[in-house]
């Protein structure tokens, strides 16, 4: 039953989309692919025609980001996303000299997710977090570090386990829950930038997102 219901809804994605190669694949670099139908669109538009398609396809499930399709298709809308470099325009590629900062891109009318760009100056990172909701981002610029946590129970902390290198390209999608504790840092000499995507209201990316912990290690971590 699930593989008839992935099924359907590869169908129902933009064809533009389905080209798209996997971003495990060395291939993934290749140039983005579309369609006639998508001349005159805006890669942001293009984006959030994906989203929207995503959910419809995904509306027989009970919580669609639980499903492999959904993440699968997300990482590579956010590849598709990355790879043209009319995303953004200049105002939206700038920083601030205090810490990162995020651009909302937009807003679904649903309520169903927000799209946002974050700019990091050199030494800037974000806290040490878990997700209220889903989450995916992709290096649109530039390179990250990020560091995975593990959630201690009995501690109450979380505990770094390694460090990885983001560069620019670089996707990931996790569900909500401290399964997935991460810190992402700028520790390059130069700004870096990247697109996210939230499971939540345009209104809410502020206080609804991010699931701040404490990190046993957080002082020395980047």
């Amino acid at each position: 039953m699930i593989d008839e219901l992935r099924a359907t809804a590869f169908e129902r994605l933009p064809d533009y989309l389905m080209s798209i190669p996997d971003p495990a694949r060395p291939e993934a670099a290749a140039s983005p692919t579309h369609t006639p139908g998508d001349i005159g669109r805006t890669p942001l538009e293009r984006l959030c025609d994906t989203l929207d398609a995503m959910f419809e396809a995904c509306s027989t499930f009970p919580e669609p980001s639980h499903s492999t399709f959904f993440a699968r298709t997300m990482r590579l809308a956010l590849a598709e996303a990355a790879a043209d470099p009319a995303l953004l325009a200049p105002a939206q590629r700038e920083g601030s000299a205090d810490t990162y900062r995020r651009h909302l891109l937009f807003a679904d009318p649903r309520g169903r997710y927000a799209i946002a760009a974050l700019v990091w100056q050199p030494g800037q990172a974000s806290p040490v977090h878990a997700h209220h909701t889903w989450c995916g981002y992709t290096v649109v610029d530039g390179k990250l570090s990020e560091t995975i946590f593990e959630w201690d129970d009995a501690q109450q902390c979380a505990s770094a386990l390694r460090v990885e290198a983001r560069n620019r390209g670089a996707v990931s999608f996790v569900r909500s829950g401290r399964g997935a504790i991460h810190r992402l840092g700028n520790c390059s000499n130069a700004p870096a930038l990247s697109l996210h995507i939230y499971g939540v209201e345009g209104a809410r990316i502020g206080t609804h997102v991010n699931d701040i912990v404490r990190g046993a290690d957080a002082a020395e971590l980047v």
